[in-house]
């Protein structure tokens, strides 16, 4: 019989295409979202869905009878939480120690929960193995805050925890309605559109983009895989590529000639990331989704649900 899995976030870009994912592994989904940032429409009809709040205590008996929790929603746009730290720390802390609790109190054997490659923002080591932690936004210090809450209930409860590590994940559903929207959407609408994108600075930070299938394949075998050898894991490629890199490859696939416009740098965010995978490796996974076979997806996803 297949497990009972819980997702929060579910309305969301990471966790809309969880659901989707394990819906056609025949796995049972519950999805909890409050709709403040992910949209109800990215909610796979086949699940039961709760539109509630992670920080409320009414979350406990939706808790009952789970088998294994996916934590994904957060306040997660890096600008964003500069900007208001206290409902950063109210989200991401308040709100994860509440879904602990709640597993807790329901007898919860697993809860697979996101931290952020935020916490390697100050790093000066590539690739960055899940001990070079250097955290410095607002966003990133509440994550690494996370893992403090996570090791006591591990410790306290003996809640099996692991924490996900996501570099930059893209592909269908990403949120392009933010206020500063993912790197990708931001390209590939206004190109589309034969509008200019914007890039913020010169386009030379690097990013280590992973493909959201390899991201859900990888979720698969954390419901599958009982060794309580590694912890944490990080969630990449082990290959960056450049803004100007990017702007360039789907330029070239879209087949047009539109330059993009500058504006300053955005606050807090590193000049680059790049995951050291070993510890994901050692589970038997590897990306398989190449970028530019990923962003071929993407466009192809935009054009035909988005524009």
């Amino acid at each position: 019989m297949k497990s009972n899995i819980l997702i929060t976030g579910v309305a969301g870009f990471i966790g809309s295409n969880l659901a989707d994912y394990l819906l056609k592994k025949k796995y049972n989904i519950i999805g909890i979202d409050n709709l403040s940032y992910g949209l109800v429409d990215q909610v796979p009809k086949d699940i039961k869905f709760f539109n509630t709040d992670i920080r409320s205590k009414k979350i406990y008996k939706i808790f009952n009878n789970i088998d294994i929790v996916f934590h994904l929603a957060a306040k997660n746009c890096i600008s964003d939480c500069q900007l208001d730290p206290v409902e950063t720390a109210d989200i991401n802390i308040t709100g994860t120690v509440n879904i602990f609790e709640a597993c807790k109190r329901a007898g919860v054997k697993k809860v697979i929960y996101a931290e952020s490659s935020a916490l390697y923002e100050n790093s000066s080591v590539f690739p960055t193995t899940e001990n070079d932690i250097n955290p410095k936004s607002f966003y990133s210090i509440s994550k690494y805050a996370d893992k403090f809450f996570a090791e006591a209930y591990e410790s306290f409860y003996d809640l099996e925890t692991i924490a996900l590590r996501y570099f930059n994940v893209y592909g269908p559903k990403q949120d392009y309605r933010r206020s500063i929207p993912p790197l990708m959407c931001e390209l590939i609408i206004k190109l589309l559109k034969g509008e200019q994108p914007t890039i913020y600075g010169n386009g030379a930070k690097r990013r280590d983009f992973i493909y959201v299938d390899d991201v859900n394949k990888f979720h698969e075998m954390l419901i599958k895989n009982s060794s309580k050898q590694h912890r944490t894991f990080n969630i990449g490629t082990g290959i960056n590529y450049s803004v100007l890199e990017v702007f360039e490859i789907i330029q070239s696939l879209i087949n047009t000639n539109v330059m993009p416009k500058h504006k300053p740098d955005l606050e807090g965010e590193a000049f680059q990331n790049l995951a050291d995978i070993s510890n994901a490796r050692s589970l038997g996974w590897k990306p398989k989704v190449n970028l530019e076979e990923g962003l071929k997806l993407s466009i192809d996803y935009i054009q035909k649900n988005v524009l």
